[in-house]
């Protein structure tokens, strides 16, 4: 039975084995553990939270928390491999693997060193110069920044059970708030994994850390007014917390990243056989197989002018023909398997309803090769291309949470423009054009719609960190459908999680407070 770790110790559900969710090995299908959370006394871990971990927190500096952000990376860093390998139970590649370890230990680090060089060595944060509110000199005001007396829930998604943990925790130790992790059950044991790492190496202060495992539900009742909400996942569970009656009631501070159809668009300049069409090609199928397409930030959507569509359908349905599927141990495998065999029917169906409005160009939903192991236990995917109707409802309505795209054909600058709108809110979009002027006009009508667009050129397209990479110095998140929340933006991801407050005094405690 997977154990929470609570008050600074490590505790086991009361539940009775067949009782509790049984969590299996995506590739062998074999059970990895059990999880529950009935029985553990979450009120008295909320509590350790805000009068322990909040309470020395909060009376460190913080260039001081930041240091503690370096220790929990190298804490992490030194049980990597270890992190690696358990990956792979997940479906899992190393690159996949790398790519939720090693982005979380950079996150640590980036923020911590940001915080140095960008926050003061102080507990709290004075913002801009003093306004003058009056006639005389002696009445000023600002904005006081400090950090709340409560703690940080993270309701966090399967796919990133390393990274996303991680990249919470940052903000909030920098806010001087602690955190209480709630992994998603498919990876919990991985979560798991990364918190007995940080509490064995002894990094971090009673209260600043904890996790627990099983429903959120229980534990969603003893947010209080001082405390924050951060949720991964989908758009019908972020509803769902919208409307709680302790967040309604309380005015929960709720920071939701939800579902995302997110979209690549080629522009009418680019040339099929030019070297920025082959990086839009290798941009799609990137995003389509890297963790098995298991990315909010995924590409979903490929627009293209109706006259590259043959030429688009060829040479992405050519690159997918190289991905090796299987076993992750196997050395040649370049994609392994979704989390589970739940998943696995999910992005099925998810296919076969935005197949409906157009075609299978590569891969089935229902048919996959794969190397060192059995296809009828383990969640594996072929990689699945769909030419489907731009103006079709299911394209831009349902997100497969998997290795699915679908290619929309678009007639002019206009439709593109709408067919973007159609997500409805998106996390992230991919631009491609070595057409400044038209760009710079498109740009501006996609980004009301978009958390970030990725402007991929003749130029940027040899240093590109890609199109579904999340950066510490960059905003993270997306209007409407994908959630209207924002995590990271540098230190405007700290801040964010502090309390602002307008301050009105005189001269000499403005100054006190600034010095």
């Amino acid at each position: 039975m997977l154990q929470s770790y609570l008050r600074d110790a490590w505790v086991s559900p009361t539940a009775a084995p067949d009782s509790a969710i049984e969590v299996r090995d995506a590739i062998t299908g074999d059970v990895v553990c059990r999880v529950s959370n009935e029985g553990l006394d979450l009120a008295a871990a909320f509590d350790h939270a805000r009068n322990t971990g909040g309470a020395y927190l909060r009376d460190l500096t913080f260039h001081q928390r930041a240091d503690l952000l370096d220790a929990v990376a190298a804490a992490v860093r030194e049980s990597r491999d270890d992190l690696y390998a358990l990956s792979a139970r997940a479906g899992a590649t190393l690159t996949d693997a790398r790519y939720d370890v090693d982005g979380g230990i950079r996150v640590l680090r980036d923020y911590a060193a940001r915080a140095r060089a960008e926050l003061p060595d102080a507990a709290f944060l004075v913002e801009g110069e003093p306004e003058r509110l009056a006639k005389g000199e002696d009445f000023l005001g600002l904005h006081l920044c400090t950090p709340s007396r409560g703690l940080v829930l993270q309701v966090n998604a399967f796919n990133f059970p390393v990274w996303a943990p991680l990249e919470k925790l940052a903000q909030a130790l920098l806010a001087g708030m602690p955190s209480i992790v709630k992994p998603a059950t498919p990876t919990a044991y991985l979560t798991e994994r990364l918190v007995r790492v940080i509490a064995n190496a002894g990094v971090l202060p009673p209260g600043a850390l904890q996790m627990v495992a099983g429903s959120a539900r229980p534990a969603l009742g003893l947010l209080r007014e001082q405390d924050v909400l951060s949720f991964t996942g989908s758009a019908t569970t972020a509803g769902v917390l919208r409307t709680h009656p302790a967040v309604v009631a309380r005015s929960i501070r709720l920071n939701a990243e939800a579902d995302s159809v997110n979209a690549i668009m080629l522009a009418p300049d680019v040339q099929p056989g030019s070297r920025l069409f082959a990086a839009f090609v290798r941009e799609v199928t990137t995003e389509m197989t890297v963790k098995a397409g298991q990315k909010c930030t995924a590409i979903r959507r490929v627009l293209i002018p109706r006259e590259f569509e043959s030429a688009a359908l060829e040479a992405i349905s050519s690159e997918l023909s190289t991905v090796t599927i299987g076993n992750p141990a196997s050395e040649n495998v370049r994609m392994g398997a979704v989390v589970s065999l739940e998943q696995r029917d999910e992005v099925r169906r998810a296919a076969w309803t935005i197949a409906a409005a157009g075609r299978f160009v590569h891969g089935s939903p229902d048919k996959v090769e794969v190397i060192d192991a059995d296809p009828r236990r383990g969640a594996f995917l072929d990689t699945i291309l769909i030419s489907a109707d731009a103006d079709a409802g299911a394209p831009h309505e349902v997100e497969p949470f998997g290795p699915v795209a679908s290619v929309l054909a678009y007639r002019d600058t206009a439709h593109a423009t709408e067919l973007l709108a159609r997500g409805r809110g998106s996390l992230a979009a991919s631009l491609v054009s070595d057409d400044t002027p038209w760009m710079t006009g498109f740009l501006l009508d996609a980004a009301p719609w978009h958390g970030r667009l990725h402007i991929l050129d003749s130029v940027t397209m040899t240093q590109t960190t890609g199109h579904g990479s999340p950066l510490p110095a960059l905003k993270h998140g997306g209007p409407g459908r994908a959630g209207g929340g924002a995590e990271m933006g540098g230190m405007r991801g700290v801040v964010d999680l502090m309390q602002r407050t307008a301050l009105q005094a005189s001269p000499a405690l403005l100054a006190t407070l600034r010095s």
